[in-house]
């Protein structure tokens, strides 16, 4: 039976969110349809009453100050939403689209943005039968709100754009009347209201998130395996040295690794007499270079947590008091800094990884035949393989760049400083890509290197993780077509298969739901 998420307003969980994300349903708490009609009965009485209100019966941005006549609010809040519907490059993806289209709805029915209950149905319908808006990646500065692109999301809502429906673009108004669903016609405030908070920004980052999730725990894995490959010692892991100086990630992550490699016949094979004193920094400080990952996802994933249930629009409507005020929720530097932050984990993810497969194919430094191939010169074994993962990491340094100290005034210097959150985040899925396959390409390497250690093996934990990849990539004996090999393994790390396969608890950024 297919699970469906009922979404609370304002107490979603981030462990909802990501099941949102990676394709699971959802429904939204009809206990907030009473709060969400009260704000727009507050809305209605402020028409009524006449007064110049932002947002309602005025201009935008520079022209705030121009007031709009009752009779034209209906096409003001169409031509917001299509002269802001500038939006240019790739599409977003689906599940970037679901995850923003259900942080919209989970937003407006708080009940703070004056919008009908038949708009945020509409909206939620379209969700639950699978038409995705087609929205483009690029024009967001991420403030006054991810105008572009949710300008695009709702245009498709009143029938102009497009909509992803079974993976084919189909135009919006066609898509619409096949669902039996009626074209939008929007209210007053609700097209500002649409238009404005930081959806897509958050949306991008918490996908960052939930697939660094999987990169990361999967590095822990691999880690393991290339110190075993490696013949690394397992005392750099000893509880004691990470207890005096209390981070917590870099805690976890020592006891995991230890976990992993408890009961290695190779780890056992030279506990005694070898001559080497220290490991390089790839596998000795892993704790303290995973560790400080750990803690730096967690604490964007907390931000994001906080933003995911957030009311970001403006202005908001207060229902107790019957006022509509102004203000700047729609600047997204919260989430601009947690996108740096995750860049920066993904980042260093990728880098530590990276060191331990140039480390793996250098005889030099691991033992091991030359590029980890039994006839070295003849065979190159993994010598590009390597060179594809430092390709990847260089590539991702260059991304790692905060995006948040940077900023340009928009709307005629109205709205002169900008958090750059969407830039941000949505650089976030491809470096993760990038990590993942350099994980994938480590997975390669120390299983590869583990083989030359036969007939001893590794831990029962991680020659689970072995045999998986070994359902689908043989022993590299001779040289062969890599390509295949490497997008196999990779997809063990992205699919979470990997990290499952080891049967151990591992450490996370998303907590389970209570």
């Amino acid at each position: 039976m297919t699970t469906v998420h009922e979404l609370k307003p304002g107490n979603v969980p981030l462990s909802i969110w990501r099941d949102i994300y990676f394709g699971a349903a959802c429904s939204l708490a009809t206990a907030a349809e009473p709060g969400v009609r009260a704000a727009e009965q507050t809305v209605d009485a402020i028409i009524a009453k006449g007064e110049p209100v932002y947002g309602i019966n005025t201009g935008f941005g520079k022209l705030a100050s121009v007031r709009i006549e009752n009779a034209d609010l209906v096409t003001l809040q169409r031509n917001i939403v299509l002269s802001h519907a500038a939006g240019v490059g790739d599409p977003l993806a689906v599940s970037v689209v679901r995850l923003i289209m259900a942080l919209k709805i989970a937003s407006l029915a708080q009940g703070f943005s004056g919008v009908r209950w038949q708009t945020i149905a509409t909206l939620s319908a379209c969700l639950d039968r699978g038409l995705i808006p087609v929205i483009p990646g690029q024009g967001s500065v991420g403030a006054s709100g991810d105008l572009a692109p949710l300008a695009h999301m709702t245009a498709a809502l009143m029938g102009v754009g497009a909509f992803l429906v079974a993976g084919k673009q189909v135009p919006a108004a066609t898509a619409l009347a096949d669902a039996g669903l009626p074209l939008l016609e929007l209210g007053p405030k609700e097209g500002l209201a649409l238009l404005n908070g930081t959806q897509v920004s958050t949306a991008l980052a918490l996908a960052g998130l939930f697939e660094g999730e999987h990169v990361f725990r999967a590095a822990l894995v691999t880690g393991a395996l290339s110190t075993d490959a490696a013949r690394g010692s397992d005392g750099p892991f000893d509880p004691r040295i990470h207890a005096v100086r209390r981070h917590r990630g870099q805690s976890e992550v020592a006891a995991t690794l230890r976990d992993l490699m408890n009961g290695s016949p190779i780890r056992a094979s030279h506990r005694f007499g070898d001559t080497r004193v220290q490991d390089p920094y790839c596998l000795r400080c892993q704790p303290q270079v995973m560790g400080a990952c750990l803690d730096l996802m967690r604490q964007a994933a907390a931000t994001l947590a906080i933003e995911a249930n957030a009311v970001s629009d403006n202005p908001l409507v207060f229902t107790d008091t019957g006022e509509v005020i102004s203000g700047g929720n729609f600047h997204a530097e919260p989430v601009a800094f947690a996108a740096d932050m995750i860049a920066m984990a993904l980042c260093e993810i990728g880098s530590i990884a990276e060191r331990r497969i140039a480390m793996l194919v250098d005889p030099a430094l691991s033992g091991l035949p030359a590029f980890l191939t039994p006839v070295p010169g003849l065979n190159s074994g993994f010598m590009i393989a390597q060179v594809t993962a430092a390709a990847l990491v260089s590539e991702n340094k260059q991304q790692a760049f905060p995006a948040s100290v940077d900023s340009i005034p928009t709307s005629a210097n109205q709205e002169d400083h900008v958090s750059m959150a969407a830039h941000g985040a949505r650089r976030l899925s491809p470096m993760a890509a990038n990590t993942a396959n350099v994980i994938g390409i480590e997975l390669l390497a120390a299983a590869q290197g583990c083989d030359f250690h036969a007939p001893l093996a590794s831990s029962t934990s991680l020659e689970a993780a072995r045999a998986l990849l070994r359902q689908t990539v043989p022993h590299l004996e001779g040289d062969r077509y890599m390509a295949p090999d490497m997008a196999a393994a990779t997809s063990l790390i992205r699919s979470g298969a990997l990290a499952a396969a080891v049967g151990k608890p591992l450490p996370n950024m998303v907590e389970p739901a209570a």
